[in-house]
């Protein structure tokens, strides 16, 4: 990577992609993978910011988190080397339809989209006969808050990528869009797209879905002020995520909807056994189910501690 990286969609996602670039090209980050990207690239990259909004991408430059604002896909892309696709999935379609006509040979483009097949096949049908150039990705590491103003250049130090390569792409594009994700601090794995969309609806989706409709549940009771007025620290922990953005949100959950709903269903049926329990007054059995769950969580916790050192 030695020219120019365009990011369409400056928010949370794009806006710390491009930030990490800057940084490890900066040296402001001493990670063994940043100075080695920075001995064999030794230029920063220009980043240049597409987007919706006008508004988002001169703060974005104001920020400094982009160096100039793109007005075109066809000046834009003259000469880039990557562009990461940072806005909702349901807005990318449209985004490659009109991006690809102006791609050039040595462009390769990824995303940060939170799922991955409707990713794939919205690719396919805008990429048509350069798919190869289109390595799809997926950064697990967002946060409740949303827009430029919340990008940082550490989100991603220590935090997975989930590559999903396509058949198509070359070794040495799914190796440098790797590097690339490396530079910015993360922990690169691949999935086949269809297996990420189905540990994610269960990890990730149903989650936020559960925390959404908590939320969304005491909101409209009619003591709903009432009820608020009384939770404290294990309500926020438990609803942080109910203050992701909506839209994203929305497009994740119906582009998922197949594995999610099998999550929902799954996760009704545990519910339905918890409630049995506690109907039969069974100490044992709910004393049971909650150190299970205790036990299992610690040890998740641990492994990330591990990793994290």
């Amino acid at each position: 990577m030695t020219g120019k990286v365009v990011v369409c969609g400056v928010g949370l996602i794009g806006g710390s992609f491009a930030l990490a670039i800057k940084a490890a090209f900066a040296g402001h980050r001493e990670r063994k993978s940043a100075v080695a990207a920075r001995r064999s690239s030794p230029v920063t990259p220009r980043i240049v910011g597409m987007g919706r909004t006008r508004a988002a991408l001169e703060e974005a430059l104001r920020l400094g988190v982009i160096d100039e604002i793109g007005t075109d896909w066809a000046s834009a892309l003259k000469g880039a080397d990557l562009v990461l696709l940072g806005m909702p999935v349901g807005q990318m379609e449209p985004v490659m339809k009109a991006l690809v006509p102006h791609l050039e040979p040595q462009t390769l483009v990824t995303d940060g989209g939170s799922t991955k097949s409707d990713v794939v096949a919205a690719a396919r049908a805008a990429f048509g006969d350069k798919i190869a150039q289109f390595v799809p990705g997926h950064p697990i590491a967002g946060a409740e808050k949303s827009g430029v103003t919340a990008a940082k250049a550490d989100l991603y130090v220590d935090k997975r990528v989930v590559l999903t390569p396509l058949p198509e792409n070359a070794p040495e594009s799914v190796k440098a869009v790797r590097k690339v994700w490396e530079i910015c601090g993360a922990r690169v794995s691949e999935l086949p797209a269809d297996e990420h969309d189905r540990v994610f609806a269960a990890v990730s989706h149903l989650p936020h879905l559960l925390a959404f409709a908590l939320v969304h549940d005491l909101a409209t009771r009619d003591n709903s002020d009432h009820l608020f007025g009384f939770a404290a620290g294990g309500f926020r922990d438990f609803t942080r995520i109910a203050s992701s953005h909506p839209e994203m949100w929305r497009d994740i959950c119906l582009a998922n909807r197949r594995a999610l709903i099998g999550e929902v269903d799954a996760f009704m049926t545990e519910l339905l056994k918890t409630r049995v329990l506690l109907a039969a007054s069974d100490a044992a059995g709910l004393e049971a189910m909650f150190a299970t769950a205790r036990a299992r969580r610690d040890a998740w916790l641990d492994s990330l501690h591990v990793v994290g050192e």
